[in-house]
């Protein structure tokens, strides 16, 4: 009988969500602008009526600010009065602080929060903690990118090796305190299921 580890665990809760309607839609910079297809169509598609895009760091072409990405939406044709930039974060741990903040502000209660594929578990992990540090609960549904190469070459290297440092990152950030562990996760994963 194969054994499942807790990294293949977390993959599946990450990559698999069931998609709900919600009230914002999070785009997190990164991964130049193959976040920004998935995005608009989700928009387009009516699951939130409005995006946040989330992201101040500036580096492309992998890292392109929110601004820039903003920009690339209205060219989607989705409204500039929908869209919402949060410019301030300059890495993941930011963006879901900053994001977690707008949500308690604006009360949101669902969130659809898109980033790639290979980045798609530690951000997850990520705003968990955010969410519990500013004691807040809302649905939180993962929609990454998966249309992307895992082996083409990126700015970073193939997405398949960013996915190899994602775990490193995540591991090192589980044990500093900063993202919610994978038990946490299931744990909120079936609170979550359960939900209306």
């Amino acid at each position: 009988m194969i054994k499942f580890s807790k990294e293949i665990q977390l993959m599946a809760l990450a990559d698999n969500d069931l998609l709900k309607k919600a009230d914002v839609i999070v785009c997190l910079e990164g991964d130049g602008y193959n976040r920004i297809p998935l995005t608009a169509r989700l928009f387009r598609e009516k699951w939130a009526k409005l995006v946040v895009i989330s992201g101040g760091y500036n580096n492309p072409p992998f890292s392109i600010p929110a601004k820039d990405l903003g920009k690339a939406l209205v060219k989607r044709g989705i409204p500039g009065q929908k869209i919402i930039l949060e410019e301030k974060s300059q890495n993941t741990r930011e963006q879901a602080k900053e994001v977690i903040k707008l949500a308690q502000k604006k009360k949101w209660k669902r969130i659809i929060l898109v980033a790639s594929h290979f980045h798609q578990p530690r951000t997850y992990l990520t705003f968990l903690k955010a969410m519990k540090e500013t004691r807040i609960k809302i649905q939180i549904f993962n929609t990454p990118v998966r249309d992307l190469l895992w082996f083409s070459s990126t700015p970073r290297g193939p997405r398949i090796k960013l996915l190899e440092e994602e775990f490193r990152k995540i591991n090192k950030y589980i044990k500093k305190g900063q993202l919610a562990t994978i038990e946490e996760t299931i744990e909120y994963q079936k609170w979550k299921e359960r939900q209306k």
